[in-house]
C-alpha cells in the first residue's frame, strides 16, 4: 500500500491553486479599473470643460464691460440711451448669469471698485467695469439667454446690463 498522494490528487490541488491565483489576480485588476474610471472621468473630461468655461467666461466679461463703457463714452447731456447685444446663450451645454455690481476695493478701502461677474455653479470670474468704474454707478443681472440691454440714464446711473 502506498502512503501519500497520487498523482491525481496532486493535480487536482495544482487546479485549485490556479483557480484561486486567477480570481486574486481578477480581483486586483479590476479594483485598479473602477479606480481608473473614477479619475478618468474628473481629470481628463471636467477639468478641460471648466478651463473651457472660465475662458469663455472672462471674454463674455471683458465683452460685456466693453459695451457699457461704449454707451457710457456716447451717451448725452440729457436723456438715456439703449443698446441691446446678444452674449451666447450656454457655455459648455449649461446656462450661466452676468451680474454687475460693486464691491470694497481691498487696496483702497475708500474706494468702491465696480466689477462684472460671470458665474455659474462654483466656476465664477470678476471682470472690473474699466473706465466708468469710478465716476458711475453700474448696477444690473441678466442671462445669457435672449437679446440683453444696456441702459444709460443722463442722471448719471447706468442700469447696468438689464434695465
Amino acid at each position: 500500500m502506498k502512503t501519500g498522494r497520487t498523482s491525481n490528487q496532486l493535480q487536482n490541488d495544482c487546479a485549485t491553486a490556479n483557480m484561486i491565483e486567477y480570481l486574486m489576480i481578477t480581483a486586483v485588476i479590476m479594483c485598479l479599473f473602477i479606480v481608473m474610471l473614477l479619475l478618468v472621468n474628473t481629470n481628463i473630461l471636467e477639468d478641460p470643460a471648466n478651463r473651457l468655461v472660465y475662458v469663455a467666461f472672462t471674454d463674455i466679461g471683458n465683452g460685456v464691460s466693453t459695451r457699457m463703457v461704449d454707451v457710457y463714452s456716447i451717451s448725452p447731456a440729457d436723456g438715456t440711451v439703449f443698446t441691446h447685444f446678444d452674449i451666447p446663450d450656454d457655455i459648455a451645454g449649461k446656462g450661466y448669469f452676468v451680474d454687475v455690481g460693486t464691491r470694497q476695493n481691498p487696496d483702497n478701502g475708500a474706494m468702491n471698485d465696480q466689477y462684472i461677474r460671470v458665474y455659474r455653479n462654483f466656476l465664477s470670474t470678476d471682470i472690473t467695469l474699466s473706465g466708468i468704474g469710478a465716476t458711475r454707478n453700474a448696477s444690473g443681472s441678466t442671462t445669457g439667454a435672449g437679446l440683453n440691454t444696456i441702459c444709460y440714464n443722463s442722471s448719471g446711473i447706468t442700469q447696468g446690463v438689464e434695465c
